[in-house]
């Protein structure tokens, strides 16, 4: 059964049009208060937000749709979706929303939901929210309509949380950072995390005004990030997106390090001490293939699945993994939350540096990459993936890369684009076949 409103990371799109609309945010406050009302206890949901500016009418909106059927509001303003998670376990909610659009431009804004558990809803929990939301939904009896307000201690908690992450001997004295926060949901609690630590910490990406997240800085605009840290001559950067549960660092001389290096290194420093489980590390398709035979030769394996890391995070729990993650810097570290982490990962990433003494260019790049090349065709309407003349040129691309490389072609669960990806170890060969592939989509969309 296919999904109408969430996709890979919950409910997203473009703020006032859509399923982003101050109305439909108010019937999935209903649909999920009525999905999660379950016991006689009085019921409770944790709503968090980042930064951009339509946040405020969507919190209303939620705020209104679940005390209308009679659950209790607890709302903790800027925080990062981890925190959300946290809290929304710590406080014994019955659920947790987020609202954020993650990595998104300002005008875009979503809807994460979390369970009672922390973790992020199940495709069975989505799909009744969904049928709930296109069905009358009975509301609260006037006495029974739910209260809501706000907590000031919910950023003092999750700070608490995230220093515990790392051993209690490690401390980060001498070490400077920029820590660029995308003027997002983490620009208040990431430089202090480090900076208590010991850290000196260069801030950077922490005016948010409503309309500047992710504009020029965090983890997916990184030159703002790569220019602070050679010119203060930092240890490292370490480089947050909106709702910083992702992260990319920037070694000393400006170098980026992407997700893949970042499970490699950690997976290593857990594997030495005997605390890495299942066995290896989950990540998604679009790992490169040089974190596999990385893995691979160091007797672990890498368990791939399907992009997003709610499935990411499916396959760790089924398999008894406790690291996981995306290219992209989604970190899952079981040991220490129920969803990716940015602020987490980047303490591990610092601890690695004291720990060892090396500088960040020789941490943190550990295994060579594969020549990899990705592109995005956006589209509208049907996805072109269904015409017969781009199935035949994927097929063919296929059988040129057979046994030398990989193609991973798929369509965004965020966005009406169609991502190509292929690798191997001809990058002449590689570039040639994205080409062809993305040319032939350009026809179909």
């Amino acid at each position: 059964m296919g999904r109408k409103f969430f996709g890979t990371d919950g409910i997203r799109g473009r703020t006032n049009s859509g399923a982003m609309t101050a109305a439909m945010a108010m019937k999935v406050g209903q649909a999920a208060g009525a999905h999660f009302q379950r016991g006689e206890h009085r019921h409770r949901v944790v709503i968090g937000k980042d930064t951009r500016l339509s946040c405020y009418m969507m919190e209303s909106a939620l705020v209104a749709g679940f005390t209308s059927v009679g659950m209790d509001v607890v709302m903790t303003g800027p925080l990062p979706t981890p925190a959300i998670a946290l809290l929304t376990r710590e406080m014994r909610a019955d659920m947790g929303v987020m609202i954020s659009a993650s990595h998104n431009k300002f005008e875009d804004n979503g809807i994460k939901l979390f369970g009672p558990d922390g973790f992020k809803l199940s495709d069975a929990d989505e799909l009744a929210i969904e049928a709930l939301i296109e069905s009358e939904i009975p509301l609260a009896r006037p006495a029974e309509i739910g209260r809501a307000r706000r907590i000031e201690d919910s950023r003092g908690r999750y700070l608490h949380a995230v220093k515990r992450s790392v051993a209690s001997d490690i401390r980060f004295d001498g070490l400077k950072v920029v820590v660029d926060c995308a003027n997002g949901a983490a620009y208040q609690v990431a430089p202090s995390a480090i900076w208590e630590l010991g850290a000196e910490v260069v801030a950077l990406g922490v005016t948010p005004d409503g309309t500047n997240i992710n504009d020029g800085v965090g983890s997916t605009a990184l030159d703002a990030v790569k220019e602070r840290v050679v010119a203060e001559g930092a240890d490292i950067g370490i480089a947050l997106d909106g709702d910083a549960d992702r992260l990319i660092v920037i070694d000393e001389k400006g170098r980026e390090v992407d997700g893949d290096q970042i499970m490699a290194l950690i997976a290593t420093r857990m594997a030495e001490r005997g605390s890495l489980r299942g066995g290896g590390v989950v990540a998604t398709v679009m790992s490169n293939l040089g974190l596999e035979r990385y893995l691979a030769g160091m007797g672990l394996s890498l368990e791939r699945t399907k992009v997003g890391d709610r499935y990411v995070l499916e396959r760790m729990r089924q398999g008894g993994f406790n690291v996981g993650g995306e290219q992209s810097g989604h970190m899952i570290l079981l040991d220490h939350g129920t969803t990716g982490d940015g602020t987490v990962a980047a303490l591990r990433v610092l601890a690695g540096l004291v720990r060892t003494g090396k500088r960040a260019s020789e941490l943190c790049h550990v295994f060579e990459r594969v020549p990899q090349l990705l592109r995005n065709v956006r589209f509208a309407g049907t996805s072109p993936l269904e015409h017969a003349a781009v199935r035949a040129c994927i097929a063919d691309a296929e059988g040129e890369l057979a046994g030398k490389g990989r193609l991973v072609i798929r369509a965004s669960g965020t966005e009406p684009l169609i991502r190509v990806m292929a690798e191997g170890d001809d990058p002449a060969q590689v570039e040639a076949v994205v080409g062809r592939i993305c040319a032939e989509v350009e026809k179909a969309a």
